[in-house]
């Protein structure tokens, strides 16, 4: 008896749910407009398709057919990406039909259910059953088919592996300080991943929205969102590339940094005073460890956010500023989004002009407390009229001389999911359980547009910790507040979780991000104990675009205090991104132009090898180096996979692998094991103080020469680092071309391209190719090149321009040439 009560109340029970959920009818009619077609069901719902490219479709559920929307949204920027021409439906008995040259679109009248293929008709998207669409209340949920090879990646700064598959996540800014290596949500909410079927989804939606990758089926995948509108694009592309660059379209491209952004940077929780920069400053010059920047954190304010120097603290803040600045640091102080209840004459400002964010059980302003500086307003940044408020408060410390802002709590802090007491927040667009996860976003386009405003033609900097989908747009990342805070010395897990977050955020379109190299959290009893992580933080964090050295409190993280040893090899691995930073600052304006990362997950490169979908503790940095930093303690190997092609060993030159295995390969202290593709091409610089210590230089490409019968390229791009002229075309590019023969090599400097910007001074271009057979004849324009030795090659480089000559240096197994670059096209050969 008790089982058939017990079957009776599970019937009951799945009976309430189904009935719950809200189920969507059977389609009954259509109407079309335009890009957009409507089909309306029995049930006064109804799904809109709206063309906007030949492979990108937006679909809206609305459970009422009303298609009415809060909020225009926060995170796309243009829809109609490309002309689609009339949209037609094809009517059958059992479903409709929509065409593009890329895609087929069906639409299955009863049950309803939506189903997206290529133009070769395979399956690449597909409502689950009659449950494609649901409804419950405010609730909306989608559930897709899941098919047993499916993987997916994405969804932007999120810790774990990188396959997302059997993983279930969550999108709510959150301030999570020495978060573990599976914790969610962070501080950053991208509703955005790709499939390997070759499509990716953006949920445009700012709600708490959460992604359901297989964790209550393995028949189907969901993502549902507890309020607001449930919109979301199909995108489809021939690989994750060309998925990022239609996302791009439809969110906006990256803004370039300026180039002294992609050099080293230091900072330190108490870093906030005029005698403390100076002594890292001088600590750097003295010791020739190049560095550029120099954060001042949150404690350089008298108070939040008045944006005036500690009294104290700063005796002559310009002064600090000037002479910084002819040592060849910039200064980046932080923001935060509130207004101190201390800081007396602007909090009353602020609360009378109506700038706060209201408390929506009394009308008043909202009563945050706040990590630092007591009790405070949180700053409306959804009301117009806050913008020029804003940027005439942060306008003081940029005239005094700094060079741009880290926006810092902006989730805003303190206000997780556990503190539901926040949801009485009222912004000026809305209640915050919708704006909460667009408020960084709000306020780094304030700071963003303000600064252009009054700082025209400049290029902006800001680093931010919360962000939604676009944040691109206007700022760049870190990853928050990483590291183990009970002991830093056991932080390694940590810092290997930073490789797949730091990969995934570029998945998000954050190309332009760094950890807090060191991992923010923990107290640094032992110096010589944490030499060794110490120096591995120092080798991964040198691929961080940004690459910012920075621990909590007064923990003090400079290279020298770890003893000689971690000093020499973290030196040598801050040097090695200086010299690479030719090759870094092309690949920036390929992430500004595609949104592709320079930190990018293996499958980027090779989407079709399934291996690299489990490459978490390694990345390519651009298209031609793979770099697998050590992130085990005692490690003094690491195993690395090699997709398909040569791979030749970057720290030898000449050692070369055989593609599509994995191998260990020996990783001493003083080593970071890199491989760069056979094929490729790399520009380096000489190592400089600072990334413009020198306006012009000559210019070093390293060849590692293609197989017999094939050409390797690169296109060097050049601007003049720090203004807006880059949107203008004011850059330029020379084209470097490498062809292997029979009889040796045909290099091929093409024209410099590009009119509007030219070299501030004459320089050389240095070549140095890898090779195993040494030419014995070198041509340049049809004409013989005089042959001279490794120090005549080398003399005078950066101050005589009228010599051109080659050497074969058979002892390093290198080819060289000095050619002075005067911008016009050269053919050089070399004839074994």
């Amino acid at each position: 008896m008790k089982k058939y009560i017990f079957l009776f109340f599970a019937v009951c029970a799945f009976s309430v749910y189904a009935n719950a959920q809200n189920r969507t009818g059977d389609c009954t009619s259509y109407t079309s407009d335009d890009r957009s077609v409507t089909f309306y069901l029995n049930d006064s719902s109804a799904i809109q398709l709206r063309l906007c490219s030949q492979s990108t479709v937006r679909i809206w559920f609305s459970p009422d057919g009303s298609f009415q929307r809060s909020n225009p949204s926060f995170a796309v920027v243009n829809e109609d990406l490309e002309d689609v021409g009339t949209v037609h439906v094809d009517e059958q008995n059992a479903c409709y039909e929509i065409f593009t040259p890329k895609l087929r679109i069906r639409v299955n009248k009863s049950p309803f259910n939506l189903q997206i293929f290529d133009k070769y008709q395979k399956l690449l998207f597909s409502d689950y059953a009659d449950k494609g669409h649901i409804s419950n209340g405010q609730r909306k949920l989608e559930y897709k088919t899941l098919r047993r090879d499916e993987h997916f990646f994405g969804l932007g700064e999120k810790t774990g592996k990188l396959d997302r598959r059997g993983e279930a996540y969550k999108m709510w800014n959150s301030d999570k300080p020495c978060y573990s290596a599976v914790e969610d949500p962070l501080y950053k909410s991208i509703p955005f991943f790709m499939s390997s079927y070759r499509y990716g989804i953006f949920l445009d939606n700012t709600y708490k929205t959460e992604f359901k990758f297989g964790t209550e089926s393995r028949d189907y995948y969901s993502f549902e969102a507890p309020g607001g509108e449930m919109i979301y694009y199909f995108i489809f592309g021939k690989d994750y590339k060309e998925i990022m660059k239609q996302y791009v379209d439809l969110t906006g491209k990256p803004i370039m940094p300026p180039k002294w952004a992609l050099g080293f940077a230091q900072c330190r929780g108490l870093l906030t005073s005029e005698k403390l920069s100076y002594e890292i400053a001088e600590g750097y010059r003295k010791r020739g460890i190049p560095c550029d920047v120099i954060y001042q954190d949150i404690g350089w304010t008298q108070y939040l956010q008045d944006f005036e120097w500690r009294k104290g603290n700063y005796e002559n803040p310009k002064k600090m500023l000037a002479d910084l600045k002819d040592m060849g640091f910039k200064v980046v102080v932080s923001q935060d989004p509130v207004i101190s209840q201390a800081n007396k004459r602007q909090w009353e400002e602020a609360d009378r002009l109506g700038y706060l964010v209201k408390d929506s059980t009394n009308g008043r302003s909202y009563d945050m407390p706040w990590p630092w500086g007591g009790n405070c307003g949180v700053v409306d940044f959804t009301l117009p009229a806050v913008a020029d408020w804003w940027g005439a408060y942060q306008q003081k410390p940029i005239d005094d001389g700094i060079a741009g802002f880290w926006t810092d709590m902006g989730e805003p802090a303190w206000s997780n999911e556990e503190q539901t007491e926040r949801l009485v927040m009222k912004h000026h667009l809305g209640m915050h359980d919708e704006i909460h996860n667009v408020y960084g976003l709000t306020w780094d386009k304030v700071v963003k547009e303000q600064f252009e405003k009054r700082n025209p033609n400049r290029r902006v900097f800001q680093m931010t910790r919360a962000a939604f989908a676009g944040l691109q747009r206007y700022t760049f990342g870190w990853t928050g507040d990483c590291g183990n805070g009970d002991d830093v010395t056991q932080g390694w897990g940590q810092m290997a979780n930073q490789i797949p977050v730091l990969l995934s955020a570029g998945l998000g379109i954050i190309p332009f991000t760094t950890c807090d190299i060191t991992g923010y959290c923990g107290d640094i009893e032992d110096y010589p104990a944490m030499a060794e992580l110490y120096t591995r933080w120092i080798q991964m964090g040198a691929f961080n675009p940004l690459s910012r050295i920075h621990h909590e409190g007064n923990v003090a993280v400079e290279p020298w205090l770890f003893g000689e040893e971690a000093e020499k090899n973290a030196k040598a691995a801050i040097e090695l991104k200086y010299r690479l930073l030719p090759y870094i600052y092309t690949y920036a304006r390929e992430a500004h132009e595609t949104g592709l990362p320079l930190m990018r997950p293996m499958f980027l490169e090779y989407p079709a090898d399934m291996e690299t979908f489990s490459t978490d503790a390694q990345f390519m940095f651009g298209s031609e180096l793979l770099v697998a930093p050590v992130v085990k303690k005692g490690a003094r190997n690491k195993n690395v996979y090699l997709p398909e092609g040569t791979w030749i060993d970057y720290n030898n030159k000449h050692t070369a692998y055989s593609g599509e295995q994995w191998m260990t390969v020996d990783a001493p202290l003083n080593t970071i094991p890199m491989f760069v593709k056979q094929g490729s091409i790399i520009p380096q610089m000489p190592v400089m103080n600072y990334t413009d210590e020198k306006p012009v230089y000559p210019v070093t490409f390293e060849i590692f020469p293609a197989a017999a019968g094939s050409e390797t390229t690169f296109s060097l791009y050049e601007d003049a680092g720090t203004d807006l002229g880059y949107l203008r075309g004011e850059f330029m590019r020379t084209p470097i071309t490498c062809q292997t023969t029979d009889t040796g090599y045909t290099l091929k400097v093409g024209t410099r391209t590009g009119e509007k910007y030219s070299l501030p001074g004459q320089r050389n271009l240095m070549f140095c190719i890898y090779t195993e057979q040494m030419p014995k004849t070198a041509l340049l324009d049809g004409q013989k090149i005089k042959k001279t030795n490794v120090g005549k090659l080398e003399e005078n480089r950066e101050t005589e321009f009228t010599i051109t000559a080659w050497c074969p240096d058979k002892k390093q197994g290198t080819c060289l040439l000095r050619l002075p670059d005067d911008g016009k096209e050269h053919i050089i050969e070399f004839v074994y």
